[in-house]
C-alpha cells in the first residue's frame, strides 16, 4: 500500500481557473493566489444568492475513527461523491489541523486518496 506522500506525489494538479469554470465562475470571480489556489471573490454572492437549487453542507463536529478519518476526510468523501453523481460541487476547508506540527493527532488534509 503507498503511502500518503506517495499518493500525493503521483496527484495532477488541475488549475485553479480550469475548476472554476466547472463552477461557473470566470476568472474575474477569483482572487488568484498563483495558479493553483484562490479565494471567490465576496461579488459572487450577490450573482448566486438567489440561486435556489444550491445546498450548503456544514461540518461542524465529529469524532475521529481510530484511523484518523474526521471532518476533512468526511468533507472530500462527500464532495467526490457528490461529483461521481454528477453534481457541481465546491469545499472549502479552513483551519486544518495543527497536529503535525506539534507531533500529536491530527492530518490536516485527509490523507490518502482523500
Amino acid at each position: 500500500m503507498l503511502t500518503d506522500v506517495e499518493i500525493a506525489q503521483q496527484a495532477k494538479i488541475e488549475k485553479i481557473i480550469d475548476i472554476a469554470k466547472k463552477l461557473n465562475l470566470t476568472e474575474d470571480d477569483l482572487e488568484l493566489y498563483g495558479k493553483y489556489k484562490a479565494k471567490i471573490s465576496r461579488e459572487v454572492w450577490d450573482k448566486i444568492k438567489n440561486n435556489r437549487t444550491g445546498k450548503l453542507i456544514l461540518m461542524t463536529a465529529i469524532t475521529p475513527t481510530p484511523a484518523g478519518e474526521g471532518k476533512t476526510t468526511t468533507s472530500i468523501g462527500l464532495a467526490d461523491a457528490f461529483n461521481k453523481l454528477g453534481r457541481k460541487v465546491c469545499v472549502a476547508l479552513r483551519e486544518p489541523s495543527l497536529g503535525p506540527c506539534f507531533g500529536i493527532k491530527g492530518g490536516a488534509a485527509g490523507g490518502g486518496y482523500a
